[in-house]
């Protein structure tokens, strides 16, 4: 539980300070997109503690998510770049985003049951 903790808290920190330490052209791609304004933070942290710790994202996160390959990339790519995840595997984390995502599409993408 407490592996949980730290990640969720990196996930944060990363978040709110990691810009800084990305590379222009994923910074350049979240700008021109507006990704993390029309995703919202609170999903974009959802989306990543998914990816990097969980494996579960909501209904309303994977709606938000879904709204840009661009974005989820760039974003992806960017945590990537980050040294604080440098220990972490890049291919397993590709694996899982990708996982996210299309399970994000497969979920949008089902009728409800309800129809």
């Amino acid at each position: 539980m407490a592996s949980l903790h730290v990640y969720s808290v990196l996930v944060i920190l990363f978040l709110t300070c990691g810009a800084v330490m990305a590379t222009k052209e994923n910074d350049q791609i979240i700008r021109e997109n507006n990704c993390e304004t029309k995703m919202g933070l609170p999903y974009v942290l959802e989306a990543s503690t998914s990816i990097f710790v969980t494996g579960s994202i909501s209904n309303k996160c994977c709606g938000k998510l879904v709204l840009g390959k661009v974005c989820h990339s760039a974003l992806v790519n960017r945590t990537l770049e980050n040294p604080l995840f440098k220990d972490i595997s890049a291919a397993t984390i590709i694996a899982k985003s990708i996982q996210t995502w299309n399970n994000c599409l497969a979920l949008i993408d089902s009728p409800s049951p309800s129809a």
